[in-house]
């Protein structure tokens, strides 16, 4: 199995940038599709972005479509959330996981993501 750590969270004004980090250990890193999700306080855990194991297929939700750009770099074991034109409404701890395409659903267990917040 694959355990994941997340970093890179921070507070930044509207309009701004961060870009995430999730660094990886364990076996077969380029073997999983992976993904980044978020969860605001009082919401559920959503879909943000997604990363095929190849690299070559990019999934993002329309909320974050133009505005995030996932990637990765298998010979670092970590996959990167670059966000800009940061909103209010993208504060949220961002969690990433291995993830099923087909349902965007997460195959990992969760953990302690990192804070994202986005002030006016």
């Amino acid at each position: 199995q694959v355990q994941l750590v997340e970093s890179g969270g921070g507070l930044v004004q509207a309009g701004g940038s961060l870009r995430l980090s999730c660094a990886a250990s364990g076996r077969s890193f380029s073997s999983y599709a992976l993904g980044w999700f978020r969860q605001a306080p009082g919401k559920e855990r959503t879909f943000v972005a997604a990363i095929g194991w190849s690299g070559g297929s990019e999934y993002y939700a329309d909320s974050v479509k133009s505005r995030f750009t996932i990637s990765r770099d298998n010979a670092k074991n970590t996959v990167y959330l670059q966000m800009n034109s940061l909103k209010p409404e993208d504060t949220a701890v961002y969690y990433c996981a291995t993830v099923y395409i087909a349902t965007m659903k997460n195959l990992s267990s969760w953990g302690q993501g990192t804070q994202v917040t986005v002030s006016s």
